[in-house]
């Protein structure tokens, strides 16, 4: 668990940041996390859920956007780094993520236990 913990805050490290458009939320779908992931966000009921996948969106998706910005999943940090997803709005940040840190992202998603967030 504790290697999970250290690869996940490792690989946050190296994924990098931009502004968003403010308001936007095109990237804010259902997604998969991990277990180590999940755990460090809020718990929602399934009614909760079952809203927010029948509109498609992130069962933590507010008003204002993301309501767990700080410890949104690594797939959700991917979004917009790099040209395998790119922000449908053309954000970006100034340097693209590392190719190699992208398929450690990759491999650790493949690798663990996900579940829909």
């Amino acid at each position: 668990m504790y290697e999970n913990r250290d690869t996940i805050a490792r690989l946050r490290e190296d994924i990098p940041s931009f502004k968003c458009t403010p308001g936007c939320h095109d990237c804010c779908g259902p997604v998969t996390t991990s277990s180590e992931e999940m755990s460090r966000l809020p718990v929602k009921t399934d009614a909760e859920h079952d809203a927010a996948f029948e509109e498609l969106n992130c069962v933590h998706l507010g008003p204002n956007g993301c309501t767990v910005y700080g410890e949104r999943p690594l797939i959700c940090r991917l979004f917009g780094t790099t040209p395998t997803l790119p922000c449908p709005n053309g954000c970006r940040p100034d340097s693209m993520i590392d190719p190699d840190i992208e398929k450690q992202v990759h491999f650790y998603i493949a690798n663990t236990r996900q579940v829909l967030v």
